[in-house]
């Protein structure tokens, strides 16, 4: 007797662990669970991309040269008008002294010269007319022979022509006549020529990259330098073709460089591509900058958080929570009578990278399991906690 008393307590403790053990077997294994409840929820697409630009010129050569400097390399910006490459320009140096001196020629030489052939020429001519009056006085009188008289004529005539061509020759002489006109467009021709050595940046810029050293010979079509325009940087996000639905042209988004993390920049979907690429199956959406980012650099990657709505209050369910779904239904397993999980449709509204939206089917405080396998089993749910809808 006082053995069995010994081990009483035992026995007794052995018989309350199997009841609790039979217990816990019949309320089920336990699942991990969500409480459904009302919070605000942000539907947005998350994507990576990268910095572009609108405008990415490709700078050349006009005529074909040799490379004598260059001024810029990557990373350096330009203002419109900086000299970036120079080319040899002996030859259209020559050309433009030639043409200077054939103006100066003009202006200091020719010009003077025509004006007193002009004044010979107006002399002579009055004479001419003097000496023709003359001498037709003198036939008239019948003092001189026919003959002379009309050679004093002749010789009036060929001064009225002399002068003629010294008008001609001194009106294009003179300033603004066609010789002068003529020498200003080779000197102007020249001077464009001479320029077309010196290459200069368009429009203000950075410069992305560079092909060519001094002694290189360059020819026309040749792509010397490219050039970033300053106000065109945009960000290119190639999105998977199946996240095009909620995208649209104005929405908001945040993009963050991965070389910048802590710099979280403003943005706007500016445009979005007609047509998907077919062999990746993506689609490229361009975001304009809201703010100025000198930190970027074009090529660098950049995390892209598109936000293409948003409740103020939303009844939501944890992604992990949804099974089978197709298009905006769904599938779940709510715990009915506190034990039993079943299988209910449900209808989606807004999707959040974390978090969806369910518009039908289930009602704020319904208890829905995670474990697909736990349908129409007695479970045990463990509520976790909603987590905060999480930008990936």
């Amino acid at each position: 007797m006082p053995r069995i008393r010994r081990w009483l307590p035992i026995l007794l403790a052995l018989v309350l662990l199997l009841l609790w053990f039979a217990w816990r077997q019949w309320q089920g294994p336990e699942i991990p669970a969500y409480q459904l409840e009302q919070r605000p929820l942000v539907q947005r697409v998350v994507a990576s991309g990268e910095v572009d630009s609108q405008s990415l010129a490709q700078v050349g050569s006009e005529i074909t040269g040799v490379v004598k400097a260059r001024h810029v390399r990557e990373g350096d910006a330009v203002r419109a008008g900086d000299l970036l490459i120079e080319l040899h320009d002996e030859e259209q140096q020559a050309r433009l002294r030639e043409a200077e001196a054939a103006l100066r020629q003009l202006v200091q030489s020719q010009r003077p010269q025509t004006e007193a052939a002009l004044r010979e020429a107006q002399f002579n001519l009055a004479q001419a007319s003097r000496e023709r009056e003359r001498r037709e006085a003198l036939v008239a009188r019948q003092l001189l022979p026919a003959e002379q008289g009309e050679q004093a004529r002749q010789a009036e005539i060929s001064a009225r022509s002399a002068l003629q061509r010294a008008q001609a020759a001194a009106a294009a002489a003179a300033p603004g006549g066609s010789d002068e006109q003529l020498l200003q467009q080779r000197l102007a021709a020249a001077r464009a020529a001479l320029e077309r050595t010196r290459i200069r940046a368009r429009f203000d810029g950075v410069v992305q990259v560079r092909a060519v050293e001094p002694g290189d010979v360059v020819q026309p079509g040749t792509a010397l330098l490219q050039i970033a325009r300053a106000d065109s940087r945009e960000i290119l996000v190639p999105l998977d073709e199946k996240e095009l639905g909620p995208v649209a042209v104005g929405q908001p988004a945040l993009i963050i460089a991965d070389a910048y993390p802590t710099e979280v920049l403003e943005g706007r979907v500016s445009f979005i591509a007609p047509a998907v690429d077919t062999n990746r199956g993506t689609i490229d959406v361009h975001l304009e900058l809201l703010e100025s980012a000198d930190f970027l650099r074009q090529g660098m990657t950049v995390s892209v958080d598109i936000r293409t709505a948003s409740r103020d209050q939303a009844l939501v369910i944890p992604n992990d929570a949804l099974f089978n779904r197709r298009g905006d239904s769904a599938e779940v397993l709510r715990l009915a009578g506190g034990r039993l999980a079943e299988r209910v449709p449900v209808r989606l509204g807004l999707r959040g990278t974390g978090l969806t939206e369910v518009v039908e089917g289930v009602g704020a405080g319904d208890v829905l399991l995670t474990d697909e396998q736990a349908e129409g089993r007695r479970v045990r749910a463990r509520i976790d906690p909603l987590r905060e809808d999480r930008r990936e």
